[in-house]
């Protein structure tokens, strides 16, 4: 499946939670493979890393969860630009509502195998 493809399949996966008021928009989301940022210190334990327009994944060969789940993270953040990087100085990686939701809508919209 094509990177732009599974892209289309994860915000279908979102826009079916309607979480926020608006969904997801993917118009000018950028999907980079960049496996040189996961050798940074604080990123090696990560595949995939969201910023405000787009996600850094570790390789292209990535799940579609991880795609929907920085896909969460975009549109987290077009919704809340600076409380939500900002959340993770005040609860960190685990405790994060922000990454808890992410994490949410990955098991609220993953297909059962078969």
């Amino acid at each position: 499946m094509s990177r732009d493809a599974r892209l289309a399949r994860a915000k279908e996966r979102l826009d079916g939670l309607g979480w926020w008021p608006r969904p997801v928009r993917i118009d000018h989301v950028v999907v980079l493979v960049t496996p040189w940022f996961f050798r940074l210190p604080w990123f090696r334990r990560f595949d995939g890393h969201a910023f405000h327009f787009g996600m850094l994944l570790r390789s292209a060969d990535v799940s579609e969860d991880l795609i929907t789940h920085e896909l969460c993270h975009v549109w987290q953040m077009q919704h809340h630009p600076v409380r939500m990087p900002l959340s993770y100085l005040l609860s960190g990686y685990w405790k994060n509502p922000y990454e808890r939701q992410a994490r949410a809508a990955v098991d609220a919209t993953r297909q059962p195998a078969s």
